[in-house]
């Protein structure tokens, strides 16, 4: 099991990903996701996750640059998300979206390219676009974001290529374990996006009383979670001290009587829309 904050998970098609990274979902362009991404790094971090909708690539790749130089590291080491918008669907659309990410990130390539949501009726056109970038060996990874079940299949029966991964809503309110299972079937690895459901959990009983069992904070406890049930994680924040905290979850292990017991707090709860009834 994962022992560090740089162990990684290999994908179907041999790239290494790490379990465990910082996500920058609402961290407003400039400061201050320039400093909480250069933090991460600096901290250990190996994984940045951001999209196109951020609207903060720019300073994304402003602090991997710092990020890079202060922890004294190659941009090889680093692994880089990025996804494209809705509004960019489509297959000559989505190629050109790809460059505009790189252009604002300041990247040469990214490591993991992703289809943000499944927009009915433009999503397998998109991942035409994903498998043309992939081919021409301009992205490491491709795959998918907020898919149910029946999206994944839709795609597999045309795609020539498995998503690698497959990024969704996952926290211990909402498990996917059904989602999880498919997934894993399909060798396409599960990530968790909001996995303290936007903070909302931290207060959860059951969950806090765990915590002090181990003397960690409830998001230690979520987010080691997450890595004992094989899904990889990347908790946003913008504070040094909490990405700091957030990852020191290497030197413990839940039984699997707290396992289950975190499994069991499932109520099929969203903090995000469903991908069924989403808004495009």
């Amino acid at each position: 099991m994962t022992t560090n904050l740089q162990a990684t998970t290999t994908l179907h098609n041999g790239v290494e990903m790490p379990w465990f990274g910082l996500g920058v979902f609402k961290v407003e362009e400039g400061p201050s996701v320039i400093d909480a991404v250069k933090t991460a790094i600096k901290n250990g971090y190996r994984s940045i996750d951001t999209a196109a909708i951020y609207k903060n690539e720019e300073g994304v790749g402003q602090g991997i640059r710092e990020g890079i130089k202060e922890a004294g590291i190659s941009r090889e080491e680093l692994f880089i998300t990025s996804k494209v918008w809705n509004s960019d669907f489509g297959y000559e659309t989505t190629l050109a979206a790809y460059e505009e990410s790189l252009k604002k990130l300041g990247l040469e390539y990214l490591d993991l390219y992703l289809i943000h949501w499944p927009v009915e009726g433009k999503y397998k056109e998109t991942w035409r676009a994903l498998e043309t970038i992939y081919k021409e060996n301009r992205v490491k990874a491709i795959g998918v974001s907020n898919f149910h079940i029946h999206h994944l299949k839709d795609v597999l029966a045309d795609a020539e290529i498995v998503p690698m991964v497959n990024q969704v809503e996952y926290h211990p309110s909402l498990t996917q374990k059904e989602l999880q299972a498919f997934c894993k079937e399909n060798k396409i690895q599960l990530e968790a996006w909001s996995p303290l459901m936007q903070g909302k959990l931290l207060e959860e009983p059951t969950l806090k009383e765990i915590a002090q069992t181990y003397n960690k904070s409830v998001a230690q406890i979520i987010l080691r979670w997450d890595l004992q049930n094989g899904v990889v994680t990347i908790p946003k924040s913008i504070n040094e001290s909490r990405i700091v905290e957030n990852a020191s979850i290497f030197d413990f292990e839940l039984s699997n009587e707290d396992m289950k017991r975190i499994d069991d707090l499932n109520k099929n709860e969203r903090t995000g829309p469903d991908p069924d009834n989403f808004d495009f």
